[in-house]
């Protein structure tokens, strides 16, 4: 059999032969999704036995945050997008350009998320409040974290390629932040119509 350049890693091997991202981002992608799925059936669950609390919730929502943190994300999305785009050209000024607006997307998300839980705090809704508000926090506090960790994951990529980590030829870990960045704007896609619209 051929042999692999020793200069690639396992990463980059990885995706040689299954395609973008490797096997760890793609288990922990699963893992996450599997985590929200339960949150999700949790709501299920609560909608069944509360209907009326789950009908009155949505329009105890602050809809316009989540509107806004929901256009943030999705240009999260395509910035890092093209971040993966431009290093594939070696293109590295755009790709930090794009990276640092995707982390301030993540900021930005963060930001009205705080404003929004002060928002609902100061109009008496609180997590002990009632089933649908337990369930709001629960499920939006913990997408909360997971956009910290995306930042921290996108902040990561930052470095290194400011030390000339990733090339057109080595950037499977950068793939691989985009991939989980989509993970949590897509699980956001999900939560958003879910508490604030459906009724």
């Amino acid at each position: 059999a051929e042999a692999m350049p020793s200069s690639i890693d396992g990463a980059e091997l990885h995706k040689t032969y299954y395609g973008i991202g490797n096997f760890a981002i793609w288990f922990l992608i699963f893992i996450e999704l599997t985590e929200f799925a339960f949150f999700f059936v949790v709501f299920l669950i609560g909608k069944s036995h509360y209907p009326d609390l789950f009908y009155q919730g949505p329009t105890q929502l602050n809809t316009i945050a989540g509107m806004l943190n929901t256009l943030i994300l999705i240009t999260g999305s395509f910035f890092v997008a093209r971040a993966v785009s431009a290093i594939k050209k070696d293109q590295r000024k755009k790709v930090l350009l794009f990276l640092w607006l995707t982390f301030i997307m993540g900021a930005l998300y963060c930001a009205i998320k705080i404003w929004e839980y002060q928002w609902n705090i100061q109009s008496g809704f609180d997590s002990s409040t009632n089933y649908f508000f337990g369930v709001y926090y629960y499920l939006t506090f913990n997408h909360f974290v997971h956009v910290l960790m995306a930042m921290a994951v996108i902040l990561w990529v930052i470095i290194g390629l400011s030390l000339g980590h990733y090339t057109s030829h080595h950037h499977a870990t950068l793939e691989s932040a985009g991939l989980y960045w989509h993970m949590i704007d897509l699980v956001w896609i999900v939560i958003f119509p879910i508490l604030y619209v459906l009724r």
